[in-house]
């Protein structure tokens, strides 16, 4: 019987350490958080608004168009044919690829290990987020939005 002590002993311990989890990363806690006092300034880089990410498939779209309607058109190319669409799905084919990355890129910055460092941040760029944007800090999804006050706010995602 002695011998069996030790397993049952460790697999106790593994058992408690596993539901205790990492100490040193505490998930926030579901509160709201104050950014500023006011929502002056959120979103104005942005131009219409929106949640901050760029529709990379209304501007390949729109590029498209823009391409193919160029008048008059370049150099080697006489006519709208077969040549000048691999040449207009080329070029657009890199603006949409330019977009995606940049939002992936903008994705990671709202991706936060601290409330604080996640407030800072939106201080810092209220102009290139917008009301509704997702900030995740550690692992917690929080919303940006505007208290009844009208002061910017980061919110749980759901209480």
């Amino acid at each position: 019987m002695r011998q069996k002590e030790p397993m049952w002993s460790a697999l106790f311990v593994a058992i408690v350490a596993a539901g205790i989890g990492c100490a040193h990363s505490q998930r926030p806690e579901p509160r709201i958080y104050v950014i500023s006092e006011d929502a002056h300034g959120v979103g104005t880089a942005l131009g219409t608004g929106g949640s901050g990410f760029r529709n990379c498939d209304a501007e390949q779209i729109e590029c498209y168009n823009d391409c193919w309607n160029t008048e008059p058109l370049p150099y080697p190319f006489t006519e709208r044919d077969k040549g000048w669409g691999k040449h207009c799905t080329s070029t657009c084919l890199k603006l949409y690829m330019e977009c995606e990355k940049a939002n992936e890129q903008k994705a990671r910055e709202l991706k936060f290990s601290r409330v604080d460092e996640a407030i800072e941040w939106i201080r810092n760029h209220k102009a290139q987020v917008a009301l509704g944007t997702v900030v995740v800090i550690a692992g917690v999804a929080f919303v940006i939005t505007t208290g009844g006050s009208g002061a910017l706010i980061l919110a749980p995602l759901a209480l």
